[in-house]
């Protein structure tokens, strides 16, 4: 018996929280809008003059040294505008819902066609359980780089602010940022800093309705 007054005390408390709930899909909004923000302009920045989508097109199309998508224009204009316009849309908390499914169909492209064959992780790591089959390698020319250095380069100032790491380019961030646009797909931009949040209470109270998400 005290055990079940102790489960319901204990979900009673947890409960009490929800009162603050709006601030986890805040986070996951505030974390991916300068994700994307960044991802697009680096693809186009549509306020600097010297900056096109050609190379994007160019990294699309071509099959030796790109990815080989068919219509890369088209694909290059579609992930711009999903990551662009994506990320104002999760600053303003503004059809969040509808704003996770292009971006989550451009992290998939991503994971698929650019970092698939690399496995797991984006920086190779020998602790990790999705280690890569090159992990070994890959460490041990880290190791050699860093004796280099520490021989012949001012190795102390090259690593003041961070240590040297092997990139892998796996799909770890992408599967990433696909699972937390997946969580915002179901919950919604949440309560109070969001406009969707005020556009469906207006809706709500123009028909009388009380209840809102």
């Amino acid at each position: 018996m005290w055990l079940t007054k102790l489960g319901c005390g204990l979900h009673k408390l947890l409960n009490s929280t929800r009162q603050v709930d709006f601030l986890a899909p805040l986070l996951l909004r505030l974390y991916l809008a300068p994700v994307f923000w960044v991802a697009a302009n680096n693809k186009w920045n549509p306020f600097d003059a010297d900056s096109s989508l050609e190379n994007t097109i160019a990294w699309f199309a071509n099959p030796d040294w790109g990815l080989g998508l068919p219509f890369p224009e088209v694909m290059a204009y579609l992930a711009w505008g999903a990551e662009y316009v994506g990320a104002i849309a999760l600053i303003l908390g503004l059809a969040v819902r509808w704003t996770a499914i292009p971006l989550m169909v451009t992290m998939v492209v991503a994971a698929v066609s650019v970092h698939w064959q690399n496995g797991w992780q984006a920086i190779h790591d020998k602790m990790s359980p999705f280690a890569s089959d090159n992990v070994d390698g890959a460490i041990e020319r880290l190791d050699a780089a860093r004796s280099i250095l520490q021989e012949h380069g001012h190795y102390d100032w090259l690593t003041e602010t961070g240590n040297f790491v092997v990139l892998n380019n796996g799909i770890e961030f992408a599967a990433t940022y696909f699972v937390m646009l997946l969580v915002l797909f179901f919950i919604g931009a949440g309560k109070y800093l969001s406009l969707d949040y005020w556009i469906v209470s207006q809706c709500q109270h123009n028909r009388g309705d009380s209840n809102v998400d």
